[in-house]
């Protein structure tokens, strides 16, 4: 055991053999430490403050659990999402609805569940949303998602903010802006709560926080001032960053919390906002660091001076990699006391050459059968997985005191089949 990574408590090879490879594991404690850590650092005298977990990072009906059973909220952007948090008896007034194109069924699923919020990205979902309530003569919370033209330092696919983004509404069209809010006002059944905002993923500078609040404030007294509009609330979104390799420095959580908190008590004061609540949705930085995935090593071979160390998984289970150049760190889980002095590639078995998880590891000398652990999968790896090449997603494993359960079943080829059909339409 001295050799070998433990998770939490249980060894990594005892996972591996009862759950089988690939296999993502989640540290539950680790997950839990982290909600409380924002919740003890994201706080304030002057407004009310909530913790919205972004769901997309990763959800199960255990994850579900986890955040009912720490008093969070949850997002979610999609119809699956939302039935998944109703079937898992999650507080449907604690769900906040994001997403830029929520089809008629996903919006009356909304109004059936009686969530929270929906998040309003343009013009057009605004009359839809507006024109559901008022067929239904049921009330329901809204936000307008701004695009505050703030852009992050982090990969273009990430960047969420930027002038022309899919997302929001650009903050610069103040009267379009000014439209789809009178329009929500007008409405007896629509409760207009505030705006939000999402600057992207993996943010490392807590400047752009910072940025995005001022300019937000200053839309928001101009509205309050000219046109008579309160702005409750302001959800900022979420983009921490998590710790994947040592070229990452993420912002401590005290840190970020209190550059934002801090920004928006100066701003409220300073253009007297009637700001009442502040809302943050930290997914990523809540789940990544808590998730290990174990592969089992099987061939190796040189081509062109690279030594290729090839595993049972890749880019079905991880697309991080290929889809954005997104580094990792790894062991060999049964061998953590031995010198890691071996400069290999980790590659999948996917038929892609863009398949590779790990350009540059070093590691003990790898052999066949031996364990391999990937750190910090626990963000947009299950969430993102697929079944190209026909295979299965991985187990998912929550582990705590020594203790495992099976959270998602491995996929196997009957579930992959289950879908098919010969149906005449």
């Amino acid at each position: 055991m001295d050799n070998m990574l433990t998770i939490a408590g249980v060894s990594a090879e005892t996972l591996a053999e009862k759950a089988g490879t690939p296999l993502i594991v989640y540290d539950e404690s680790r997950i839990t430490d982290r909600f409380a850590e924002f919740q003890r650092h994201f706080i304030s005298e002057h407004f009310e403050t909530r913790i919205v977990y972004a769901s997309k990072a990763f959800l199960c009906g255990a994850m579900i659990k986890i955040v009912e059973e720490t008093g969070a909220y949850l997002d979610v952007v999609s119809g699956g999402e939302l039935h998944l948090a109703f079937r898992g008896g999650f507080t449907m007034e604690r769900v906040y609805f994001h997403g830029n194109n929520k089809s008629k069924e996903e919006l009356n699923m909304a109004f059936q569940h009686r969530i929270g919020a929906i998040v309003l990205d343009n013009a057009e979902e605004c009359k839809a949303v507006i024109d559901l309530a008022t067929e239904k003569r049921q009330k329901m919370k809204v936000f307008l998602r701004l695009n505050p033209c703030v852009e992050a330092h982090t990969h273009k696919y990430i960047i969420t903010a930027h002038p022309g983004s899919k997302f929001g509404v650009d903050i610069n069209g103040r009267p379009r802006i000014m439209n789809m809010i009178n329009a929500v006002n007008s409405c007896e059944y629509v409760q207009f709560e505030g705006i939000h905002v999402h600057i992207g993923s993996q943010i490392f500078d807590k400047a752009a926080y910072v940025l995005t609040i001022q300019k937000l404030a200053e839309f928001m007294e101009d509205a309050e001032k000219n046109a008579g509009v309160k702005f409750d609330t302001l959800n900022l979104g979420g983009g921490f960053a998590a710790y994947y390799t040592q070229e990452d420095a993420p912002i401590p959580v005290k840190e970020a919390c209190s550059a934002i908190i801090r920004t928006c008590e100066e701003e409220k004061s300073r253009r007297r906002l009637c700001l009442k609540r502040v809302i943050i949705e930290p997914g990523r930085s809540i789940v990544a660091e808590a998730g290990y995935t174990l592969y089992r090593i099987g061939f190796q071979k040189e081509s062109a001076g690279t030594r290729y160390v090839f595993v049972d998984g890749g880019m079905a289970d991880n697309i991080r990699p290929a889809l954005y150049q997104a580094k990792y760190r790894c062991s060999i889980a049964n061998r953590m006391n031995e010198p890691s002095d071996t400069k290999v590639t980790i590659a999948g078995k996917c038929c892609e050459s863009a398949d590779v998880l790990i350009e540059e590891a070093y590691l003990p000398e790898p052999a066949s059968g031996d364990l391999l652990a990937v750190y910090s999968t626990g963000a947009y790896g299950y969430s993102m997985a697929s079944n190209y090449n026909r295979l299965g997603r991985p187990g998912v494993v929550f582990v705590k005191d020594g203790k495992a359960r099976l959270a998602l079943r491995p996929e196997t080829y009957e579930d992959i089949e289950k879908l098919e059909t010969d149906q005449e339409l």
